[in-house]
């Protein structure tokens, strides 16, 4: 069914396993809760659909498709059975392309003046505007069996993990429930009192029985759709394991999970493999939108398979903590996707949180995906055990308050192929005022540099033998590419020693302090292009006296980048139109060609030399062009 093109290429000189088949169903069930006779009794017909999702979930057998057609259901879907392998899934599928939500929250109707809680604060006793208005509502019990998110807090189960010197615990100790207002989200308060100076904002009382809201410009919430999120999840199997399922065309919304770990998804394959999630919308999920492995490490590690699943062309929006989560995700084509939003919460020091975040990816090919607004955390994090994936084609940009784009951890036995990937804008996350000043000369003497400062498009922690080709790296904090060593994080056998990783034809541009800091010179660097650079920005840390270096002495000292180049150049790229113009005052030279990145950023094949960075045929003059590389 699949072409083997050269973007599919995985880094030990295999192809990618495409295993998906063409799908023939042999019957069909429709839901249509507008259809004037729908009933969970009928049988499921186009002229008898039935009213709700599950109706059709609790019966639907492999070989079957279910047809949902336009409308708003307030459910968790749990379907009862997987599909019998590729041949004979069971899909759920939006009917010819309708809109079809499906929402874990209820609307609410109900309001009352609150009145029993004081809006005074600790140091200001005045009396309230009399403008002020804040609203009561009383949960509605038939609305929240079984689960109230008003009741939990997010902190995750798993909490071994946590900083706590480190985190500020606001965000962990908030509500899960989210309130909505013309289905844009209102703003969690931790005091009663703060309602007093935060319009569009909402307070939940101790026991979670109420919910006391607050509307932008005092508006009367009789006036507005209010929403109130009362279930965890959107789509999630009620056992685990069930496998070759199909989800198509949905928009999964307001789910109320807490954050990982365990890793529940607005959208859950429950540690089932062989999912297809295509053509999806997963809009204000709490904490995870997409959850595709293990779920969690305290689940026995029996043998099993997990991973092998697709999901493409679907957009993930909003994601508080984690987009696409998995444990042990082996296999996972993840591509044509867009990723905006992610991290909102502010929980990056639970360690779980990214547009993606694996462990034990291997096999995975991770391409042509828009990364844009992260907040805090990692576009792409993958954690520990990493071996023969690739990431290619993708597009990174504007890492707000976060530390970097991609994130490769713990990585050590085989290789992994990063490439062709634009990356771009990281601002870091650090505190800004314990950078210490440096005044007059005193800083000359340093032995090697200070680690507050960060902002990296790639960062490594105890990672060796990564392969780094054909990158545009720009507007990074601190550095383009910055690796440490993890010397006691002895994992499976050994420590990281952050060796053996290759840098090869990339181009990086502006970045604030180096392009390059290695931890030590047993690494490769060759064909880069260095342009509009800070001075001694190739680094090497160690051993001490760190050295900063420029091309020549880069190339003389460490024999690194013989045909590496400083290009005079302009790059502009906008984010909101995902266009880029690039002006040159000289033409890149031609660099060898990396054999394990045959392809350019469009999957165009390219021959044996090549300019450093993603893109062939740029010219001396000013051009501009999409870099927008989902394929519809």
């Amino acid at each position: 069914m699949f072409e083997k093109d050269l973007s599919a290429r995985l880094p030990d000189g295999s192809m990618f396993e495409f295993w998906e088949s063409e799908q023939i169903y042999d019957s069909e069930l429709h839901v249509d809760n507008t259809h004037p006779d729908a009933s969970d009794e009928n049988d499921g017909s186009a002229g008898r659909p039935f009213k709700t999702i599950n109706a059709a979930a609790r019966i639907a057998v492999p070989g079957m498709r279910v047809r949902i057609h336009a409308g708003m259901y307030r459910e968790t879907v749990q379907p009862a059975m997987g599909g019998e392998g590729p041949e004979r899934m069971i899909s759920y599928e939006a009917f010819d392309k309708q809109p079809v939500y499906v929402k874990a929250s209820v609307p609410v109707t109900c309001f009352t003046p609150s009145t029993d809680w004081g809006l005074t604060g600790m140091f200001d006793r005045s009396p309230p505007p009399p403008s002020l208005k804040v609203w009561e509502i009383a949960l509605n019990p038939e609305d929240f069996k079984g689960y109230n998110p008003f009741c939990a807090v997010n902190i995750l189960h798993d909490r071994f993990f946590i900083e706590y010197d480190k985190t500020d615990m606001t965000t962990y100790l908030n509500r899960r429930g989210m309130v909505f207002m013309d289905g844009e989200p209102m703003r969690q308060v931790a005091l009663y009192s703060m309602l007093r100076t935060t319009e569009n904002a909402y307070w939940v009382e101790a026991n979670g029985q109420k919910v006391h809201v607050r509307l932008a410009g005092d508006a009367d919430p009789h006036d507005h759709v209010i929403e109130l999120s009362n279930r965890e999840q959107c789509f999630a199997p009620k056992i685990p394991f069930l496998s070759y399922i199909k989800v198509k065309g949905l928009t999964l919304c307001h789910a109320a999970g807490g954050a990982p770990v365990p890793q529940r998804g607005s959208l859950s394959c429950y540690r089932g493999h062989h999912w297809i999630i295509e053509d999806c919308v997963i809009d204000w999920s709490n904490a995870t939108g997409i959850d595709c492995g293990m779920e969690c490490w305290s689940h026995g590690f029996e043998e099993r398979t997990f991973g092998h699943t697709v999901i493409r062309r679907s957009t993930l929006k909003s994601v508080g903590v984690c987009g696409i989560a998995g444990m042990i995700a082996k296999k996972m084509l993840i591509e044509d996707n867009l990723f905006v939003g992610s991290g909102w919460q502010r929980m990056e020091l639970s360690w779980e949180a990214g547009a993606i975040k694996l462990h034990d990816t291997v096999g995975s090919l991770i391409r042509r995906n828009v990364f844009k607004q992260t907040y805090g955390c990692d576009s792409l994090w993958l954690d520990a055990g990493n071996e023969n994936n690739r990431i290619t084609s993708n597009v990174f940009l504007d890492a707000i308050d976060s530390r970097e784009h991609i994130f490769i951890e713990c990585t050590r036995d085989k290789e992994n192929l990063i490439d062709n990937n634009i990356i771009w804008n990281v601002e870091g996350r650090y505190d800004k005022k314990a950078v210490p000043e440096e005044p007059g000369s005193s800083g000359w003497y340093k032995n090697t540099e200070l680690q507050v400062v960060n902002g990296y498009g790639i960062y490594l922690e105890g990672t060796d033998r990564l392969r780094i080709v054909n990158n545009l790296i720009g507007k990074c904090k601190k550095a383009g590419y910055f690796a440490k060593v993890v010397a006691f994080r002895v994992w499976p056998k050994r420590g990281g020693t952050s060796r053996e990783n290759k840098l090869f034809n990339n181009l990086y541009y502006d970045c604030g302090e180096a392009a390059v800091i290695f931890p030590n010179a047993h690494n490769a660097s060759e064909g880069n292009a260095y342009a509009s650079l800070p001075p001694g920005y190739a680094r090497v840390m160690y051993p001490e006296p760190e050295m900063c270096l420029d091309l020549a002495a880069w190339q003389e000292f460490c024999g690194f980048d013989l045909t590496g180049c400083e290009p005079k150049m302009d790059i502009c790229i906008d984010s909101d139109s995902l266009t880029m113009e690039i002006s040159l005052l000289e033409e890149l030279p031609t660099v060898k060609a990396d054999e394990k990145a045959s392809v350019d950023f469009y999957g165009n094949a390219t021959g044996d030399t090549r300019i450093a960075g993603p893109f062939t045929g740029i010219t001396g003059k000013s051009v501009k062009f999409s870099i927008d590389p989902r394929k519809k």
